[in-house]
């Protein structure tokens, strides 16, 4: 359900106002790069099962080293698959709400902090 005008203002100026109070925060949780790797779900899925089945046969044949090796394959299955994919190289990290910035784009060489810092640094020019 799309959200009204009223409420997408709302939801606009709730995010610049996070930008302009938390930085710091707005720079943790937007570090991600790119959007999920379908590969690396499913790779990952895969490996976690042929692991789950080498822990189960470690277990049967009750050799402890099948089961160890399992184990860790299932660990490493995890993690990639709740590995974020890579990025476009050279591409902007998308906000989750679009136009909430205010309409500019700043130039993609610039580090979120650099940019938060020239925002800030403009801002007590200002005053």
């Amino acid at each position: 359900m799309p959200l009204s005008e009223q409420e997408q203002r709302l939801l606009d100026e709730m995010e610049r106002n996070l930008y302009r109070n938390d930085a710091d925060f707005v720079s943790t949780v937007g570090n991600r790069k790119g959007r999920p790797s379908y590969r690396n779900i499913a790779v990952g899925c895969v490996v976690t099962i042929v692991g789950a089945g080498a822990l189960v046969a470690g277990v049967i044949l009750q050799q402890p080293i099948i089961g160890i090796i399992g184990f860790a394959a299932m660990l490493v299955g995890v993690m990639v698959a709740i590995s974020p994919g890579k990025g476009t190289p050279g591409a902007e990290p998308r906000s989750a709400f679009p136009g909430a910035a205010g309409g500019t784009k700043p130039k993609a060489s610039a580090s979120f902090m650099d940019r938060m810092n020239d925002r800030w640094d403009k801002r007590q020019d200002d005053h």
